[in-house]
């Protein structure tokens, strides 16, 4: 599915959820719930967050990685949630672009 439709299909948890779920990664499930709590985000409002702050601030180097993962990928857009949201947990950033 393309990145685009995935994120036209945030608009509840449940989306979000199965998304998630889609890209095989239990753990990365549980961390991004627990984020999402902690910050007073709906998962769904959390992931769509974590997508637009990647796609803002990610590094040259990091698109170079992303576009290489894509290429490997059987679901190009499930790959990019899933560097989305590897992303945002890894660092920590405050779930609102510009915090």
């Amino acid at each position: 599915m393309m990145l685009g439709d995935m994120l036209r299909r945030l608009d509840d948890d449940s989306e979000a959820t199965e998304i998630i779920l889609g890209v095989g990664d239990l753990p990365l499930m549980m961390a991004a719930q627990q984020r999402a709590k902690a910050e007073g985000l709906e998962l769904a409002a959390f992931l769509r967050e974590a997508v637009q702050r990647y796609a803002v601030e990610a590094s040259d180097e990091e698109w170079i990685t992303l576009m290489g993962t894509i290429g490997r990928a059987a679901d190009p857009g499930l790959a990019c949630i899933k560097r989305a949201l590897e992303s945002a947990l890894r660092e920590g950033n405050p779930s609102a672009l510009g915090k």
